[in-house]
């Protein structure tokens, strides 16, 4: 009777995707659950507009920023086997590591770097090309990124953070980023459909190339690569079912790579992260219901993913898509996988309206790095006005398409709600300075700082 129950819900989720797939233009998606020791998986569409193979579970997609994960156990071993401290400064390893800010420069730890509390630009992309000294290039580069928020004090999601936190696994190890995960994770977990660009093996795969949608046309998405400096940030190539081999060892033993208090330890909540729960040792903690999900999404140029388990229930979903809009359905499947297999849901905010007046403290423009946005008051919400920038993979990427406006409605004093896709039910907060001014609105991981 169990497994007809969890066939019925694979089935319900799987129908749900397709019809999110041609509502939202998306190609192809790949999907897998694991519940109490079975596995079930799909893949629906196709990998490509233009050159269209059938999506398998065996597809490979880029797993964006569920890659972090791999580098914080990693740094996890280092620490157990007392090559590294998490509490030790950075420069403790990276001697020759330059910071926009000396103070931070001399204090930043690892903890701070595997829970996104470093304060500077975080969103800064280039391509150092394939060579073994591309990493060390990019963290040279790091130099000149301004220092937006303080140390430590402010959780606001730094991608150039897991840059630095790769470069201290290849001096503490001597090896390269790339051969210390293949050696350490991929190898012993028998995750052979696992990859990082250049390596040319991927290719001999299928694979996904990622796309998006302008003015009612889903257009394939170029560059494909991220460039060899960005793999301890978001470089992993994979596969569903990967992914849940992956998650099999985040909930189990350490399979002998970590021991069980370990894996545990980075489960431990750290720093708040706003609307998105709490941050764990690179892993986001949210509580449905009455259980704990532990997640991590990923996103490039094109292609979204999703990750999350949930040990109590020995359960595991991972998700991959190869459209922009794939955020969407990630998101919806994975409260709707929650809800189905054990009824945990969390109720929606009650919004309100504010006063014209009310409003006029939290309009006008918001930036960091990479990301910028105008809020504007109308009918008693705010209007999220999006302006791409573009900058990923290089800094020299042309913007893409705008986000169509969306509606925030406040369900709090100083939270603000998503009423719109893409950020439909994303819950955003503003941080005031000590003198009560409104500094920051973080939303989508980032705390924008209000520029004017």
């Amino acid at each position: 009777m169990r497994g007809e129950i969890q066939n019925a819900n694979f089935q319900k989720l799987t129908a749900e995707i397709k019809k999110e797939m041609k509502r939202l233009q998306t190609p192809g998606v790949a999907f897998a659950i694991w519940h109490k020791g079975r596995e079930q998986s799909v893949g629906l569409g196709v990998t490509s507009v233009e050159n269209p193979l059938p999506v398998t579970p065996e597809t490979l997609f880029q797993i964006g920023s569920i890659s972090k994960t791999l580098t914080g156990t990693i740094l996890l071993r280092l620490a157990e086997q007392g090559r590294v401290s998490l509490d030790a400064p950075v420069k403790k390893y990276v001697k020759d590591l330059k910071l926009k800010d000396p103070a931070v420069e001399k204090q930043v730890t690892i903890r701070h770097l595997l829970t996104h509390v470093g304060g500077w630009v975080g969103d800064y992309f280039n391509d150092f090309g394939n060579g073994d000294d591309a990493l060390a290039k990019m963290v040279q580069d790091l130099a000149h990124l301004p220092q937006v928020q303080p140390l430590g004090k402010i959780w606001s999601y730094n991608n150039t953070g897991f840059n630095l936190a790769a470069r201290v696994i290849e001096i503490v190890t001597k090896q390269s980023y790339e051969q210390v995960v293949q050696e350490t994770l991929f190898d012993p977990l028998k995750m052979r459909l696992s990859f990082f660009y250049p390596s040319d093996l991927l290719f001999t795969h299928r694979f996904v190339v990622g796309h998006y949608l302008e003015r009612g046309k889903v257009n394939v998405a170029r560059p494909w690569a991220i460039g060899r400096a960005g793999n301890g940030v978001g470089g992993v190539v994979s596969s569903v079912k990967d992914l849940i081999t992956y998650a099999r060892f985040q909930m189990g033993n350490g399979s002998g790579i970590l021991t069980r208090n370990a894996l545990q330890a980075m489960r431990e909540p750290q720093v708040s992260a706003g609307g998105r729960g709490e941050m764990g040792l690179t892993w986001f903690i949210q509580k449905v219901g009455s259980l704990t999900r532990y997640s991590h999404g990923g996103a490039t140029h094109g292609q979204q993913a999703f990750f999350m388990f949930v040990p109590e229930k020995d359960f595991a979903l991972a998700i991959l898509t190869n459209s922009d809009n794939g955020g969407v359905i990630n998101n919806r499947i994975a409260a709707q996988a929650l809800k189905l297999y054990f009824g945990a849901e969390n109720e929606t905010p009650q919004t309100f309206k504010k006063t014209s007046s009310e409003l006029t403290e939290f309009i006008g423009s918001y930036r960091i790095g990479t990301e910028a946005f105008d809020l504007k008051a109308k009918n008693g919400m705010l209007i999220y006005q999006h302006i791409p920038l573009g900058g990923f993979p290089t800094p020299e990427t042309p913007p893409g398409p705008a986000l169509p406006p969306m509606r925030f409605a406040f369900c709090g004093p100083d939270l603000a709600l998503g009423l719109d896709e893409p950020m439909q039910g994303a819950l955003g907060d503003f941080i005031r300075n000590a003198k009560g001014q409104i500094e920051y609105f973080r939303v989508g991981g980032r705390a924008h700082k209000k520029i004017k």
